[in-house]
């Protein structure tokens, strides 16, 4: 398993390999090493009973995750003929437990927004709900994103945390989650006047600091008096801080993200649309989200039945009770 971290880090991204090295370290590795299973003893059945004891520990998804390390690992093994097969192949991958987020309606996030005005939550709370954007992309917008000429605003840097040799760090990346989520939005009215005081703003705070401000992050759209960059940890921390202060019901701030989805589908924004608004790699992720939401798409289905089948105005139900 370490063998195969080692070579799979020069293909995944920092973060990605952060995770699986956290997965190895954390659980697998040691569970499998008290156990003194070696590779080549390593049966379908081992792997079955070490998941079965985690999902009674956490959530299904964090085991499909675990799982994926454990096939990934034992496939390269496989391949250098450490083991004849991959035994995972044999075992039954534990299912996914759907995500219920919560959505919030027009006249609920302007009240969000209102109680906001003024913090430094207003603009990442609004662009997160707006245009939909992931925490990593709202931290890692930069001013030459943005384009005040042609009126669009370019989703294509993130700032995550990672802890690939076990110390937390930030990594900021020129490169989306996917390559669909590199895209390119319409820069609105209201938005545009934001961001232009938003950016004055800070110019008068490095002339006020002078060399106190810390101009290596001069380049990102969120930093604070000082210039430093907004961090993670401080929307995933403050947001639920927000809500529960002014008293909205409790909601992660990728939640926002929903909201934005839900109230395209709401007014008629068809899911292909919406999956290249969120910036989603596939159909399939914005459908499976989603699908249950697309009210407007059940009254078009309904109402080409109606004009299909041709429908008796009366029907004879009370007549046949009376004769019973």
């Amino acid at each position: 398993l370490e063998k195969w971290l080692e070579i799979a880090r020069v293909k995944i991204k920092v973060t990605t390999y952060s995770s699986y090295r956290n997965m190895a370290k954390a659980n697998i590795i040691p569970y499998f090493s008290k156990k003194k299973i070696r590779l080549k003893d390593l049966k379908a059945q081992h792997i079955q009973v070490y998941y079965t004891k985690r999902l009674q520990e956490v959530k299904p998804n964090t085991v499909i995750h675990e799982h994926a390390v454990i096939f990934q690992s034992l496939k390269y093994a496989e391949k250098i003929e450490l083991v004849p097969k991959n035994v995972a192949l044999q075992v039954d991958r534990p299912k996914k437990n759907d995500y219920q987020p919560v959505f919030l309606d027009a006249e609920e996030l302007e009240k969000i927004f209102k109680a906001a005005r003024g913090t430094r939550l207003e603009l990442p709370i609004m662009i997160a709900a707006f245009y939909g954007l992931r925490r990593s992309e709202v931290i890692g917008l930069k001013w030459s994103a943005i384009d005040f000429d042609k009126n669009t605003i370019t989703i294509n840097h993130t700032v995550t945390t990672a802890n690939p040799e076990g110390k937390y760090e930030e990594v900021a990346q020129d490169s989306a989650k996917t390559k669909s989520s590199l895209r390119t939005l319409p820069l609105v009215g209201n938005f545009k006047r934001y961001f232009q005081e938003l950016k004055e703003s800070q110019e008068l705070n490095r002339q006020i600091c002078g060399n106190s401000y810390n101009y290596d992050y001069i380049e990102y759209v969120f930093v604070d008096e000082l210039g430093e960059r907004m961090k993670p940890g401080y929307i995933t921390g403050q947001f639920p801080k927000f809500l529960e202060k002014h008293g909205f019901k409790h909601m992660p701030f990728h939640d926002l993200r929903h909201c934005s989805a839900s109230l395209l589908l709401a007014n008629g924004v068809q899911m292909k649309q919406i999956q290249e608004w969120l910036g989603h790699s596939d159909f399939s992720t914005t459908a499976n989200i989603y699908a249950h939401l697309d009210y407007s798409s059940k009254i078009s289905s309904v109402e080409a039945m109606t004009n299909i089948l041709e429908l008796p105005d009366d029907s004879c139900f009370e007549s046949k009770w009376k004769n019973c």
